[in-house]
């Protein structure tokens, strides 16, 4: 059986940005439930322990479950008999701040109804009823005054998964000039200045999956030169990336028919960012095209 995935109860004042955490944990490979009632979490919880595939479980819990959200104490007791390791992370705001947001989005507070409509005493109400497990939280991260990126670096610093590198899937693309840039491109980088194979008859018809043409386009000076310099840019970037909250990257290399020279450098650069252990899919847009 795989190791015990880890569970994080996102929950707090209505408003304060669950919603924006929910996603923020789904970008960081969390398996996310918004409103999963809590007579359901003993359940869930077993269902994900017994699957090998799910690692990491983020579930927001809070009054809009109304009768079931009561029973909330109580369950996570039941998980603490069980031996499950949980966090639980309590997302807060001022009530002034609160009020501002439900005005500029309209919405209608989850207690609006039981307290005549008043949209501040709803907030108080809830305030109450959240005391007990705010006392309980692992993390308290009032939202009155962050951003969104904020928000996303504390979570990263308190619930990140085990390496940093397991945020972001990066596609290490090859493509020649000749059919265009890449869209979805996040960088690319024009390898033509290199020697080309191409004008070497016993390559011309090769590809840069073999051995042939990769020492021909690595054996000269300045490719490798410019392959430290190229590694040492990307590695410095990669984690720039994570931090802006970026979790899928592309970086495209190309040269004339994206068959030779662009398809060599892009398989050392995917090897060197596998060493590095990032998730790596490797493309050659090109390489069947005549």
């Amino acid at each position: 059986m795989n190791s015990r995935p880890k569970f994080v109860i996102v929950t707090g004042m209505s408003g304060a940005g669950k919603t924006q955490a929910i996603r923020i944990f789904e970008d960081f490979g969390y398996f996310c439930i918004d409103n999963l009632p809590s007579a359901l979490i003993s359940k869930f919880v077993e269902l994900c322990i017994y699957n090998q595939q799910i690692n990491n479980v983020a579930l927001v819990m809070d009054i809009r479950g109304g009768e079931f959200f009561e029973d909330l104490i109580e369950e996570l007791a039941n998980l603490d008999d069980l031996g499950v390791n949980y966090e639980i992370l309590f997302l807060e705001a001022t009530t002034d701040v609160l009020v501002r947001r439900y005005k500029e989005t309209r919405r209608r507070h989850p207690l609006a109804a039981q307290c005549g409509g008043r949209i501040i005493d709803a907030i108080e109400k809830e305030r109450t009823m959240l005391e007990e497990l705010r006392g309980m939280a692992n993390k308290i991260i009032d939202t009155s005054d962050i951003s969104t990126k904020d928000l996303r670096e504390e979570i990263l610093a308190n619930f990140g998964v085990n390496a940093i590198n397991e945020f972001i899937t990066i596609t290490a693309m090859s493509f020649g000039f000749k059919y265009g840039i890449p869209l979805d491109a996040d960088l690319v980088i024009d390898v033509r200045f290199l020697p080309n194979p191409y004008y070497v008859p016993s390559l011309k018809k090769l590809t840069g999956l073999q051995t042939e043409v990769q020492e021909y386009v690595l054996k000269w000076p300045i490719a490798e030169k410019f392959m430290d310099k190229f590694l040492d840019l990307i590695k410095f970037l990669i984690p720039h990336y994570i931090k802006e909250g970026k979790t899928h990257l592309t970086i495209a290399i190309g040269c004339t028919g994206g068959k030779h020279r662009s398809v060599t450098l892009t398989e050392k650069l995917a090897e060197f960012l596998e060493s590095l252990d990032y998730k790596v899919i490797v493309d050659h847009r090109d390489i069947e095209k005549k």
